[in-house]
């Protein structure tokens, strides 16, 4: 297991869980662990929907798929027909989702993700990715979500604030961004509706279950899944 927590405007540190024993296993799983995100993606794939001109409330089909050999499905099999954007994503509707890339183009989606911080030679080139088929680090997926909590900035997420000699001469300090314009990587009327789209998700979607046990109205996130159960995850912020 990993966790990792950063401050959504500095970039800084907050928590940092690598691994269960350090005398066990050295490998730090926040950083070096490339494991593929499943629906915790998909919000990065609706982002690029919004700057295609969609909307939260643009409707998509919610019905069984088959383009060429390959039939995505929703993981509870259930498809409610027509519904919004955003149910789409407080459902983690499957095929709602690779009909949302196939409408922008699996290219462009693709091309969409550096912007977040993510490795492009990670990412598949197809409309597998809608579904979370690359491959991420947590720490990378943190450093994502940053971008939707602080309006559309990114961060880039440092550990160490301060180095000084004895003397107290400072050697090194880690200049936390200001977010100005030029740091900007994401429209900020796109960062706000996806960050409603996520508020969705903890309220009455797959993520319900935080707000319900942490009793909080103030978080957004998403979870993802991956093939039998072998990755599970959750990202999101306060």
């Amino acid at each position: 297991a990993a966790f990792v927590a950063l401050d959504a405007r500095s970039g800084a540190y907050r928590a940092l869980v690598g691994g269960f024993d350090f005398e066990i296993s050295k490998f730090n799983h926040v950083s070096q662990a490339w494991r593929q995100p499943g629906s915790s993606m998909k919000p990065f794939i609706y982002s690029a929907a919004l700057e295609k001109g969609l909307g939260s409330g643009s409707m998509v089909e919610d019905t069984p798929l088959t383009i060429g050999t390959w039939s995505p499905q929703n993981d509870d099999n259930v498809y409610d027909g027509a519904v919004s954007l955003r149910t789409g994503l407080a459902k983690s509707k499957n095929v709602v989702a690779v009909r949302v890339l196939q409408n922008v183009g699996a290219a462009y989606g693709r091309e969409f993700l550096p912007r977040f911080g993510f490795d492009l030679a990670k990412q598949p080139d197809n409309l597998t990715l809608a579904l979370g088929t690359g491959s991420v680090t947590p720490l990378q997926m943190a450093g994502a979500y940053s971008v939707f909590a602080n309006g559309g900035y990114s961060v880039a997420p440092y550990l160490i604030a301060k180095v000084v000699d004895q003397r107290g001469k400072v050697l090194f300090e880690a200049k936390p961004p200001v977010q100005q314009e030029s740091e900007r990587v994401l429209d900020a009327r796109n960062a706000f509706i996806v960050d409603h789209m996520l508020r969705e998700v903890v309220r009455s979607g797959t993520g319900a279950a935080a707000t319900q046990k942490l009793q909080r109205r103030d978080l957004a996130g998403k979870t993802g899944t991956t093939s039998d159960a072998v990755d599970g995850w959750f990202a999101g912020y306060s």
